[in-house]
């Protein structure tokens, strides 16, 4: 694979897709900008239907400083490298999928009780 460099961004010349140059990225301000970075990615965190369905059935209430939190959450689990994460607030417990920020699903206070999470790869507390 032949690369070269634009306006410090790679360049993959044998399809011209651009390429991610981590030494600019790193160049741009540390660990607080690339975390800042990956929380404004999060802001676009999106609920699946099941997770929708869940939510409403479970009387689930999705207030401002809670979405805050959740793309928050996933900012941070993103830069850790997490996939699959179970977030759990004060009432209420979210399955997320980082790589494809979606909400997979949710359970209330009550129903987190007892109960196992499978298939995932990291916690956060809210």
């Amino acid at each position: 694979m032949t690369n070269s460099i634009r306006n410090n961004s790679v360049y993959n010349v044998q399809n011209g897709q651009k390429l991610q140059n981590i030494a600019a990225k790193r160049a741009g301000g540390g660990f607080d900008a690339m975390l800042q970075q990956e929380i404004q990615k999060a802001d676009g965190l999106q609920f699946s239907k099941h997770s929708k369905e869940r939510i409403e059935q479970r009387g689930i209430s999705l207030t401002e400083e809670l979405m805050a939190d959740l793309n928050a959450a996933a900012g941070k689990a993103r830069l850790r490298g997490a996939r699959d994460v179970v977030m759990i607030g004060h009432d209420a417990a979210f399955i997320v999928n980082v790589t494809n920020n979606m909400v997979v699903t949710a359970m209330n206070g009550e129903e987190m009780k007892d109960n196992i999470f499978t298939n995932i790869d990291s916690a956060v507390i809210l």
